[in-house]
């Protein structure tokens, strides 16, 4: 930490994440921007959420009144890797013409081609955010990604797995993600949970919470799992809640099915959408900002050590609002503090 940092001061100009001098290399927080939306099948602009949550992320105070002072640990957020931008306008200009197609059903050779050349790119941006974060891992960083669409999750789950192997996922989404190769996609940002299940045998339990907008082939995969994916879907969250449950203990119950190893892969459409209105796939209903937090804090709260996650699907107003990055940079500034204060539980 720089001698002439003021954490209460107004960010300077042109600074780093959360208005802070450190570089990664003096950093203990390492921040993955991968600003990728190739698959996504209904809104767009989730690309530009690392952008959006840096420029946030200055306003926020350091001072947590939770979590104390994760900045003094060091936080830093890489530059963005213009291969990752080059990969993201070629990958979605081909996905575009499946997507408008409806999808690979047909099966005509055009919708084929492009379908596979959209895969190979994800292929591409998987093996770079997998090498990301096993080098910064390796230096003994904490690290965690900033999306981009969902589909970004991929690598870094499978480079913490391989370093923490037998962990668990608690995934925040409206979505459960389940779906094989969607829309001809196999990387699509609607699959990754499927992807993470069937590809990592590293994640040992998968921990899903405020689903309300899915298929009846993803309903059946969490009935079928045999207790590797949990189901918490918000409908039945929410009516225990009517029936006064209260909300960390409800928290509990999904924390206990968690290993002792944390991951949090946290989709923003999890949350009311109020909270992020130009996310790619709105769903009504969903957690506030206090019981998300509330679910992070649980997981600490039990002795359980968060150690990694991503933040994805933040979309900013085309407009220019800055509402959706503000809650962004907030919540992942929640993120770091409780993973930092489960490494001392």
């Amino acid at each position: 930490m720089a001698t002439h940092f003021d954490p209460s001061a107004a960010a300077q100009p042109g600074s780093g994440v959360f208005g802070l001098p450190h570089s990664p290399d003096e950093a203990h927080v390492v921040l993955i921007p991968v600003p990728f939306e190739a698959t996504t099948s209904y809104g767009g602009g989730t690309s530009e959420g690392p952008a959006a949550v840096l420029d946030a992320s200055r306003q926020v105070d350091l001072f947590d009144v939770e979590t104390g002072r994760p900045y003094e640990r060091g936080i830093a957020m890489l530059d963005e890797s213009p291969e990752l931008r080059d990969w993201n306008t070629r990958a979605k200009e081909r996905a575009q013409v499946v997507i408008e197609a409806g999808g690979i059903h047909s099966g005509e050779a055009e919708l084929l081609k492009a379908a596979n050349d959209v895969n190979a790119l994800c292929d591409q941006m998987n093996e770079h955010v997998y090498r990301t974060a096993k080098h910064w891992l390796e230096q003994g960083k904490r690290v965690a990604a900033v999306g981009g669409d969902h589909s970004i999750s991929f690598g870094i789950i499978r480079a913490h797995a391989e370093k923490y192997p037998g962990l668990g996922v608690l995934h925040l989404d409206a979505h459960a993600d389940l779906r094989v190769a969607y829309e001809g996609f196999t990387w699509s940002h609607a699959s990754i949970m499927y992807n993470v299940a069937e590809r990592i045998p590293g994640v040992k339990t998968l921990v899903q919470v405020g689903l309300r907008d899915m298929s009846q082939e993803e309903h059946r995969y969490i009935e079928d799992s045999k207790g590797r994916v949990h189901g918490f879907f918000d409908a039945t969250l929410q009516n225990k809640r009517f029936d006064g449950i209260p909300w960390n203990r409800q928290v509990d119950e999904m924390v206990a099915l968690l290993p002792q190893q944390v991951y949090l892969s946290f989709d923003i459409d999890g949350l009311d959408p109020t909270l992020c209105p130009h996310t790619g796939t709105p769903v009504p209903g969903g957690l506030s900002f206090p019981e998300a937090v509330a679910l992070i804090s649980g997981v600490v709260r039990s002795g359980r050590t968060i150690v990694g996650f991503d933040l994805t699907e933040v979309s900013p107003d085309p407009e220019g609002g800055e509402w959706d990055g503000n809650v962004g940079a907030r919540l992942l500034y929640k993120m770091i503090g409780w993973m930092l204060k489960s490494q001392k539980a």
